[in-house]
């Protein structure tokens, strides 16, 4: 061994690794408030942990990390707590359902591969809707390239959401901005979310964030700074649900969360200087390569071969590292640019 000590159970390398994992993760969380804890699950599958002690464990880092993001963005005033606060019943009969579902195909022995493959499907549904999304908003930039990305037409409701809004169907519920959303739409939507991080053992920032903006109709940033409080009363529910049955695993869950702590502080930051346009294609595209991997990692068991074991962690890792480089080079330069104009 590289690193020749053992740390709550853990081995030199694997803290090594699941602290630059959690840094990674932090700063997806801390940027887009979503997309980083959906590939510790996998990560972890790939590693060799059982479904349960990985889904309990993803969840409880969710909590974690969702803290730290979630200050930051409450210090920029993009939390709507009321309607996190609304979603949480939802989110939480959604999870209890989910883990039921998990620890219910545990028993039947099928739990690993039926997770799996969920991942897989839902990697690339969400890869292909960001690609797609990135891609048209690419094409549509124009002249708006160089408008302000901080509050402004940015931030405007999109139309599917305006569409769903249209609709009163009491009881209908004020937000932080002064619109109105239904009770029926909050609780689908966090029912739906619940659903998604207690069986995938993922705050559902990927599902949530896409869905509060587009199906609620918050702006985007109240839609990210919200999306991180609903993975803390997410992250906080799941822990809880999986720790009543001693599946956590808490040494993965600190080497995570001390790499997070630093990596969604600087995805937060980021968010005032980096047009998040610029880099959403990347996070669409790693959403896809990691739907490839998770596969790879199911091929590498049914076909025993090891080496699609190793190729999955690389691409998973690999795809992860790429995005979070993205970030923090777009930041570099949009902080040079500001420094450079000020002086």
């Amino acid at each position: 061994m590289i690193l020749g000590f053992e740390l709550l159970g853990l081995s030199g390398e694997l803290i090594a690794l699941f602290v630059a994992f959690g840094f990674m993760v932090g700063v997806f969380f801390g940027f887009f408030g979503m997309g980083g804890s959906f590939l510790v699950t996998p990560a972890l599958l790939i590693l060799g942990y059982p479904a349960p002690v990985a889904i309990g464990s993803s969840m409880t880092f969710v909590f974690g990390t969702a803290v730290i993001a979630t200050m930051k963005h409450h210090d920029a005033g993009q939390v709507d707590y009321k309607l996190g606060a609304l979603m949480f019943v939802g989110i939480a009969a959604g999870i209890e359902l989910g883990s039921r579902l998990v620890f219910g195909l545990e028993v039947l022995g099928i739990a690993n591969v039926v997770v799996g493959v969920a991942y897989v499907l839902l990697l690339a549904a969400i890869g292909v809707l960001f690609t797609r999304s990135a891609l048209d908003n690419d094409q549509d930039a124009g002249t708006t390239d160089d408008e302000p990305t901080d509050g402004g037409t940015d931030d405007e409701v999109p139309e599917i959401a305006q569409k769903i809004k249209s609709y009163d169907i009491p009881p209908m519920m004020t937000l932080a901005d002064g619109s109105k959303a239904s009770l029926w739409t909050i609780s689908g939507v966090g029912g739906g979310v619940g659903l998604v991080s207690g069986f995938l053992g993922v705050g559902g920032g990927f599902v949530r964030m896409p869905a509060i903006y587009y199906v609620i109709g918050t702006s985007l940033a109240a839609a990210v700074g919200t999306s991180l409080f609903g993975g803390l009363l997410s992250g906080a529910v799941g822990a809880f649900t999986y720790g009543r049955a001693g599946v956590i695993d808490l040494g993965i869950v600190t080497a995570l969360l001390v790499g997070s702590a630093l990596g969604a502080r600087i995805g937060s930051s980021a968010t005032a200087y980096v047009d998040e346009d610029d880099v959403t294609i990347y996070f669409g595209i790693m959403l896809l390569v990691a739907s490839l991997a998770v596969g790879l990692g199911e091929l590498a068991e049914w076909l025993s071969m090891p080496i699609l074991d190793q190729l999955s962690f690389v691409l998973l890792i690999g795809s992860a590292l790429f995005v979070c480089l993205m970030i923090l080079y777009h930041g570099t330069l949009a902080v040079r640019r500001t420094r450079s104009v000020s002086t």
